[in-house]
């Protein structure tokens, strides 16, 4: 058995992004995927692509691949899913070892170094076409477009935010400490892991864009132009003057240069910036986190009621039906609201389906 989408099925997914991505979906976007359907053949022998195994290059992308469309044989696609594959299994951040630094997922998550600790007046990134870890992610989406011929949109890896890749090289004690002892080569840093990162992005997306059915990444919200979660995870740690100044720059640029740029806003210490990331014109959405020990999606109805009031699209991190539904409820309504992908058994089908219908699906 082959994986379970038609082209048909892809038409249709075209067709609610489109109209969610201009604000007329009157309903949340929501993706389930059931897992155990049979899928017709032995398991490949090969490892499934993860943070744990991404390192182990023993094996061909064409292997890669293969082992990827079993996982997806097994899955039905309900709601607004479609076949995808998450190439942040290389590491949030990827990009740094794009530039050099060193991968390290001895604990099954991957973690990046730089090869040698040197002051910010010393780091320069460039770019490398023979980089292993490019070349590796280059090769994986050659293989899956082979394969799949645009039945499965492949994700553009997670490249990481241009303060949280120079605090690789840096270390984030140091980098917070250049804000004041080196502005202007924390500000010169990042203008060059800015442009490197666009460079990669179009480097990778003109691989994609000839078979690949549209634009993703990691968080699975499809788009038909180019699109991308854009982060700063160091911002947790700095005031919103320092964000106003270092970072939202950086962000609004990125904007620009994306037709449809959207921000992980990870953590209560992140809140304090929203107002200023609401102020960013071409920004389309936001990704609210409550982050780990904090009360979960449902409990944060003001967030979500900030980012609608100021027109901006909204995904929130579910980790059930049932949450996403609170949530839709304490909004009055799902419109510009978008529910992380939730799995289920393929025994819970009849389940799954009244939760659809009830969220309007």
């Amino acid at each position: 058995m082959a994986i379970d989408f038609k082209p048909g099925q892809w038409e249709e997914v075209k067709r609610t992004y489109d109209r969610w991505w201009s604000r007329e979906l009157d309903r949340p976007v929501v993706p389930v995927e059931l897992t155990g359907r049979e899928p017709g053949r032995p398991k490949p022998d090969v490892p499934l692509l993860s943070q744990a195994t991404c390192t182990d290059l023993s094996f061909t992308a064409e292997e890669i691949i293969d082992r990827l469309d079993y996982e997806l044989s097994t899955r039905v696609f309900l709601g607004d899913a479609f076949p995808y594959v998450n190439l942040a299994a290389f590491g949030p951040g990827i990009m740094a070892a794009f530039c050099g630094a060193r991968i390290d997922n001895s604990t099954g998550s991957v973690w990046f170094f730089p090869q040698e600790e040197r002051p910010i007046t010393d780091i320069h990134l460039q770019y490398d076409p023979d980089n292993v870890w490019l070349r590796r992610i280059k090769d994986i989406c050659r293989a899956a477009l082979d394969r799949w011929q645009g039945q499965v949109l492949v994700g553009m890896p997670d490249l990481g935010g241009a303060l949280d890749i120079a605090a690789t090289f840096v270390s984030t004690d140091q980098l917070l400490l250049n804000f004041y002892d080196h502005p202007d080569e924390v500000k010169r840093l990042t203008e060059e892991i800015h442009d490197l990162w666009h460079h990669f992005y179009r480097e990778i997306s003109a691989i994609l864009e000839p078979v690949n059915p549209g634009y993703s990444d990691w968080s699975a919200i499809f788009s038909d132009r180019p699109s991308y979660m854009l982060q700063c995870d160091l911002c947790y740690m700095i005031s919103p003057a320092m964000f106003d100044t270092f970072v939202k720059p950086e962000l609004e640029s990125s904007c620009r240069k994306l037709d449809r740029g959207f921000y992980h806003l990870d953590g209560p210490g992140q809140i304090a910036h929203l107002d200023s990331l609401l102020e960013i014109e071409e920004l389309q959405g936001v990704q609210w986190v409550p982050g780990a020990g904090n009360p979960t999606c449902e409990a944060w109805p003001e967030i979500y009621r900030k980012i609608a009031a100021s027109g901006r699209l909204i995904q929130v991190l579910n980790e059930d039906l049932a949450q996403l539904r609170q949530v839709v409820d304490s909004m009055g309504g799902g419109r510009g609201i978008h529910g992380v992908r939730n799995l289920a058994p393929i025994e819970e089908e009849s389940d799954v389906r009244r939760q659809l219908e009830a969220l309007g699906c």
